[in-house]
């Protein structure tokens, strides 16, 4: 029989089980280790462990640290890893550890004003971030049929897009462009002088020194204070590239959830399909479009349908997305791709630049697609008839340089020629001088009412005391709206 010091002891025992029985219920299935079998460029393959697609494996190097790592694909047993650093010191069969932690973005107002990386890390000397609050780096998905329509215009302070290519609230805009036109000017322009309530910049795969010239001379103390700049600079992993341009959205997300008007500047979207196509690539993903992977077409739309109106009036996100084009050449398949999925584009000119005309908008090729839907009749008119004369300048540009256009032979040419100074006067404007959506408007108006019939230029600097009710020419019969 067993005696009662045994009793006991049972009963202790089979106590502690039950507690520990209970208690392991919480902790879910255990964490498998992994060993690192090959590495190929950036792509890591790792077996012996198991992990979703996107979630953070670490891998332990020679000296004991790790290497934080991404899970971008699979094929059988094999996981592929994607670095987000440098992976020095790695050797054959080093541990690989898959993490419990969600791919999480710190938010909060505490960020505004800082400078971060694509892992949320500071970047500049203003201490540890205190931002608590967490927003899922892939973002939560809207329902299109609860998105608040687009209504509202918003003021960027640039006159030629506020007067001939208005921009709503919760609209998506490409800058298309090719290096060295003024896209980081223009792009300071509209952080320093917008209306939004914050401003959230990605600096996706630029170079790094432009980073600290965006964020000390472009953008300045004046736009940082209401602003948060993400940079993934062109040295980072790419990886780290695309993870800045989301945290960017997410950051966006987070203060439309909290009702405020966001203006998101991402430069550039053209960095970030390269880098999709880098680590597709890298996995075996073959080539389809120019060398373009199909993930990166897929990824595109994904980035950028996360921005615009939030459901229920819950805030909003008006985005520029500047696309590079290489070469000048717009018939690029990432231009044509933004082009698609995009609510509009503005194209800066390189010939314009070459002359000195900045912001160097080209206004033939740019357009707005939300225009009815935020203007009046009568702006919408007095665009038509902007862009109508100086279309007609354009297109006989050569015969009048020559000399070979004979004056009288067209009146509507002959008035595109005496208005031609006062439209580039109007689309021309310095960098440190901002110009609200009423003055563009009433701007507008004044150039379209002089007719050039006597040789002074109009003063577009200040509006003049004319109101946008005033008489304007009627446009072409059959031309489009722009």
């Amino acid at each position: 029989m067993p005696t009662p010091l045994i009793e006991k002891a049972t009963r202790g025992w089979m106590t502690s089980l039950a507690r520990i029985g209970s208690e392991s219920k919480h902790l879910g299935n255990p964490v498998v280790e992994g060993v690192l079998t090959r590495m190929v460029g950036l792509t890591l393959e790792a077996v012996g462990c198991q992990a979703p697609i996107g979630a953070r494996c670490d891998v332990v190097n020679s000296s004991g640290d790790r290497v934080e790592t991404e899970v971008v694909g699979f094929s059988g047993d094999s996981l592929y890893l994607m670095p987000t650093a440098e992976v020095r010191g790695l050797v054959p069969n080093a541990r690989v550890i898959p993490m419990r932690q969600g791919s999480d973005v710190l938010a909060g107002p505490e960020l505004l004003g800082r400078v971060i990386d694509g892992r949320g890390r500071p970047l500049d000397d203003k201490g540890p971030l205190r931002a608590h609050q967490k927003y899922p780096l892939q973002g939560k998905e809207i329902n299109p049929l609860t998105r608040t329509p687009i209504h509202e215009e918003l003021d960027v302070g640039v006159r030629a897009i506020n007067a001939l290519f208005p921009i709503g609230r919760g609209q998506r805009m490409g800058l298309f462009a090719g290096s060295g036109v003024g896209k980081s000017v223009l792009l300071g322009m509209m952080t320093r002088y917008t209306e939004a309530d914050i401003v959230v910049v990605g600096l996706i795969g630029e170079r790094g020194r432009e980073v600290k010239e965006f964020v000390q001379e472009i953008l300045g103390q004046q736009g940082l204070r209401k602003a948060v700049v993400v940079a993934a600079p062109a040295d980072s992993s790419p990886l780290m590239r695309i993870h800045g341009a989301m945290q960017a959205t997410s950051i966006a997300e987070y203060f439309r959830d909290q009702g405020k008007n966001v203006l998101l500047l991402m430069d550039s979207l053209t960095r970030f399909a390269q880098a999709q196509r880098e680590i597709a690539l890298a996995i075996g993903e073959p080539p389809a479009t120019k060398g373009y992977p199909p993930s990166v077409f897929a990824r595109l739309p994904q980035l950028v349908e996360r921005a615009g109106n939030g459901a229920h009036n819950a805030g909003s996100i008006t985005a520029f997305y500047t696309v590079l084009v290489e070469g000048d050449d717009h018939a690029d398949p990432i231009a044509d791709a933004a082009r698609a999925i995009l609510d509009g584009h503005i194209v800066l000119s390189r010939p314009l630049a070459e002359t000195g005309i900045y912001p160097a908008i080209d206004i033939e090729s740019s357009i707005s697609r939300l225009t009815p839907q935020i203007t009046t009749p009568e702006h919408m008119s007095m665009t038509q008839n902007f862009k109508h004369i100086y279309s007609l300048y354009q297109q006989n540009r050569d015969l009048i340089s020559v000399g070979a256009y004979q004056q009288g032979s067209d009146p509507a040419i002959d008035r595109a020629i005496r208005m031609h100074p006062q439209l580039i006067d109007f689309i021309t404007q310095n960098m440190n001088h901002s110009v609200s959506f009423d003055s563009s408007r009433t701007q507008l108006a004044e150039v379209l009412i002089n007719t050039g019939d006597d040789d002074r230029p109009v003063a577009v600097d200040e509006p003049a005391d004319v109101t946008v009710d005033a008489p304007v020419d009627q446009p072409l019969s059959g031309e489009l709206v722009g």
